[in-house]
Protein backbone atom coordinates (compact mmCIF):
# COMPACT_ATOMS: atom_id res chain seq x y z
CA UNK A 1 0.00 0.00 0.00
CA UNK A 2 1.38 3.47 -1.06
CA UNK A 3 0.47 6.72 0.85
CA UNK A 4 1.35 9.82 -1.20
CA UNK A 5 3.07 12.32 0.63
CA UNK A 6 2.82 16.39 -0.22
CA UNK A 7 3.40 19.35 1.77
CA UNK A 8 3.00 22.93 0.90
CA UNK A 9 6.29 23.64 3.00
CA UNK A 10 8.13 22.39 -0.71
CA UNK A 11 7.10 23.11 -4.27
CA UNK A 12 4.22 21.66 -5.62
CA UNK A 13 4.84 18.65 -8.37
CA UNK A 14 5.25 20.14 -12.07
CA UNK A 15 3.63 17.23 -13.19
CA UNK A 16 2.37 14.41 -13.14
CA UNK A 17 3.85 12.90 -10.12
CA UNK A 18 4.19 13.65 -6.06
CA UNK A 19 6.99 14.97 -3.87
CA UNK A 20 7.13 11.47 -2.08
CA UNK A 21 5.59 8.36 -1.77
CA UNK A 22 5.45 6.16 1.44
CA UNK A 23 5.29 2.60 1.20
CA UNK A 24 5.39 0.52 4.22
CA UNK A 25 8.03 2.30 6.07
CA UNK A 26 10.50 3.14 3.17
CA UNK A 27 10.08 6.80 1.43
CA UNK A 28 10.63 7.09 -2.10
CA UNK A 29 10.72 11.27 -2.53
CA UNK A 30 10.95 13.00 -6.08
CA UNK A 31 13.65 15.31 -7.47
CA UNK A 32 13.87 18.38 -5.86
CA UNK A 33 15.25 21.77 -7.63
CA UNK A 34 15.58 25.25 -6.11
CA UNK A 35 12.04 26.41 -6.36
CA UNK A 36 10.90 28.55 -3.53
CA UNK A 37 7.28 27.13 -2.40
CA UNK A 38 6.09 30.38 -1.17
CA UNK A 39 7.02 32.53 -3.99
CA UNK A 40 7.41 29.59 -7.20
CA UNK A 41 10.69 31.69 -7.87
CA UNK A 42 13.42 29.84 -9.32
CA UNK A 43 16.61 30.47 -6.79
CA UNK A 44 19.68 29.92 -9.47
CA UNK A 45 21.48 32.81 -9.32
CA UNK A 46 24.45 31.31 -6.96
CA UNK A 47 24.76 27.61 -6.42
CA UNK A 48 25.35 27.23 -2.85
CA UNK A 49 21.69 29.33 -2.26
CA UNK A 50 20.54 27.17 -4.72
CA UNK A 51 21.79 23.94 -3.24
CA UNK A 52 20.41 25.39 0.37
CA UNK A 53 16.95 26.21 -1.46
CA UNK A 54 16.71 22.35 -3.05
CA UNK A 55 18.40 20.79 0.67
CA UNK A 56 15.37 22.62 2.39
CA UNK A 57 12.53 21.52 0.59
CA UNK A 58 13.72 17.85 0.61
CA UNK A 59 13.72 18.79 4.67
CA UNK A 60 10.04 19.35 4.50
CA UNK A 61 9.13 16.45 2.12
CA UNK A 62 10.59 14.50 4.59
CA UNK A 63 9.39 16.34 7.72
CA UNK A 64 5.86 15.50 5.87
CA UNK A 65 6.29 11.64 6.21
CA UNK A 66 7.80 12.34 9.86
CA UNK A 67 11.18 11.96 9.00
CA UNK A 68 14.69 13.62 9.08
CA UNK A 69 17.61 13.83 7.30
CA UNK A 70 18.76 10.47 9.38
CA UNK A 71 16.34 8.59 7.95
CA UNK A 72 17.73 8.75 4.40
CA UNK A 73 19.37 5.53 3.44
CA UNK A 74 20.11 6.64 -0.32
CA UNK A 75 20.36 9.77 -2.23
CA UNK A 76 20.97 10.83 -5.92
CA UNK A 77 22.53 14.19 -6.86
CA UNK A 78 22.30 15.54 -10.52
CA UNK A 79 24.22 18.37 -11.68
CA UNK A 80 24.20 20.16 -14.42
CA UNK A 81 28.10 20.85 -14.28
CA UNK A 82 30.71 18.70 -12.00
CA UNK A 83 32.59 22.08 -11.52
CA UNK A 84 30.14 22.94 -8.91
CA UNK A 85 30.27 19.72 -6.64
CA UNK A 86 32.81 20.53 -3.95
CA UNK A 87 30.08 23.87 -3.65
CA UNK A 88 27.34 21.35 -3.28
CA UNK A 89 28.56 18.75 -1.61
CA UNK A 90 29.86 21.38 1.38
CA UNK A 91 25.86 22.28 1.25
CA UNK A 92 24.67 18.73 1.19
CA UNK A 93 27.28 17.63 3.79
CA UNK A 94 25.96 20.10 5.96
CA UNK A 95 22.48 18.36 6.93
CA UNK A 96 24.04 14.70 7.32
CA UNK A 97 26.57 13.48 9.89
CA UNK A 98 28.93 12.06 8.14
CA UNK A 99 29.60 9.06 10.17
CA UNK A 100 25.73 8.01 9.20
CA UNK A 101 25.35 9.46 6.08
CA UNK A 102 23.94 7.64 3.11
CA UNK A 103 24.71 6.06 -0.10
CA UNK A 104 25.07 7.95 -2.24
CA UNK A 105 25.58 8.91 -6.25
CA UNK A 106 26.72 11.69 -8.34
CA UNK A 107 25.87 12.87 -11.76
CA UNK A 108 26.58 14.98 -14.21
CA UNK A 109 23.70 15.52 -16.86
CA UNK A 110 22.89 17.41 -20.08
CA UNK A 111 19.92 19.30 -18.79
CA UNK A 112 17.54 19.16 -15.95
CA UNK A 113 13.90 20.53 -15.31
CA UNK A 114 13.90 24.38 -15.75
CA UNK A 115 17.54 24.04 -16.74
CA UNK A 116 18.15 24.46 -12.87
CA UNK A 117 22.24 22.91 -11.83
CA UNK A 118 21.33 20.47 -9.19
CA UNK A 119 18.85 17.76 -8.19
CA UNK A 120 18.26 15.77 -5.52
CA UNK A 121 16.33 12.72 -4.67
CA UNK A 122 16.36 10.49 -1.65
CA UNK A 123 15.19 7.20 0.12
CA UNK A 124 14.35 6.98 3.73
CA UNK A 125 13.43 4.96 6.17
CA UNK A 126 11.59 4.90 9.75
Amino acid sequence: MKKIINTTDAPAPIGPYNQAILTGNTLYTSGQIALDPKTGALIISDIVAETEQVMQNMKAVLAAADMTFENVIKASIFVSDMGNFSKINDVYGAYFNEETAPARETVEVANLPKYVNVEISMIAVK
